[in-house]
């Protein structure tokens, strides 16, 4: 294992010790530096590569970096080093917002999982994009977008297509977040009439500038776990119709059936990591079997080995990405599912 994953073990009880924002937030800094000091490949293993072709893209692996662990794409290129294959930044809306008030993220050690509601806290997603301008990293990078918390859903689409025009140029492609918790109303977007007007917005905007850039862009939906099947149906017709690239399945949970009893149980927000793994991996199967066959997914929940991203796959995924597993194993996770996934 590399210097960092071994480290690793010896700083977590610390960094448990620390608020969770406040250490996800030095971690984060810890990441930057220790990629400009070439620090991050010290002792790394040599995986041999297994790229995969999805999306019309070259991925030179399977293992992503799921939307919220780098809210303002300020560590793309040590998230690679650290050997992911993609990294997926955000959520960002088009004007800066600070999120929800602060404690807004929860560790639950004894179930490895945590509940944040974080709120989209970001500094607007021209600010990223101006960070993504100057990457250099072999990873494939997405974007993920949201409409700012203030937005009324009728206004919504306009959020989202100044989201798709403003990544565009900088994302290799765009993730739509239409199902975090943790923003008053998101979710509706998820109701059929909804969902199928937003995306025929987007996907004519994507139309559009892909003669402008001369390239074009695939556009995910990212999705909820809490769906029940008829909801499921609806958005997979949807998704059909209008010829979705891709979807990420899924979010965080808003049911606290895995944790019931625990002190934090009633804290508000999505909970992830493994509680959510199975409902995600239902979930994934579920649209496996409805979407057509050509349209990908993006596995992600509750993955905190490599045997957890097996299941993703054998379940219908294409692709996995793993966010809370990390704060539980740290580094060496990266590894376990690039050997073993």
């Amino acid at each position: 294992m590399s210097l960092i994953a071994n480290l690793y073990p010896l700083m977590k009880p610390w960094l448990f010790r620390m608020d969770a924002e406040r250490a996800h937030e030095w971690t984060t800094r810890m990441m930057r530096l220790s990629h400009s000091l070439g620090l991050l490949t010290v002792g790394q293993e040599k995986i041999p590569q297994k790229p995969v072709e999805c999306l019309g893209l070259r991925f030179p692996n399977m293992l992503g970096l799921a939307a919220g662990m780098d809210k303002s794409a300020s560590a793309v290129e040590a998230w690679s080093a650290l050997g992911f294959g993609f990294v997926e930044v955000g959520t960002l809306t088009p004007r800066p917002q600070p999120g929800n008030p602060k404690p807004r993220l929860f560790r639950l050690p004894e179930h490895d999982a945590l509940i944040n509601r974080m709120g989209f806290n970001n500094p607007g997603i021209h600010v990223a994009v101006k960070r993504l301008e100057k990457r250099r990293t072999q990873a494939v990078v997405g974007v993920n977008i949201g409409k700012n918390f203030d937005t009324p859903n009728e206004d919504a689409v306009k959020d989202y297509l100044l989201g798709l025009k403003a990544a565009y140029r900088v994302a290799d492609y765009i993730a739509v977040n239409i199902s975090s918790p943790n923003t008053k109303g998101l979710r509706d977007l998820q109701a059929e009439d909804s969902i199928r007007a937003l995306l025929a917005a987007l996907k004519t905007e994507q139309a559009s500038l892909a003669k402008e850039y001369g390239q074009m862009k695939p556009v995910l939906v990212k999705i909820a776990p809490d769906l029940d099947g008829q909801q499921i149906e609806a958005l997979a017709r949807v998704f059909n119709e209008l010829a979705v690239d891709g979807v990420i399945a899924t979010n965080t949970t808003i049911s606290r059936e895995a944790v019931a009893g625990h002190a934090l149980e009633k804290e508000a927000g999505g909970l992830s990591g493994a509680p959510v793994k199975e409902r995600s991996t239902q979930v994934i199967q579920a649209f496996r079997m409805l979407l057509k066959e050509g349209t990908p997914i993006i596995g992600v929940g509750g993955i905190l080995s490599g045997v957890d991203a097996k299941e993703k796959l054998n379940a219908g995924a294409q692709l996995v990405q793993v966010y809370s597993g990390l704060v539980f194993r740290g580094p060496a996770l990266v590894t376990d599912v690039l050997k073993n996934g």
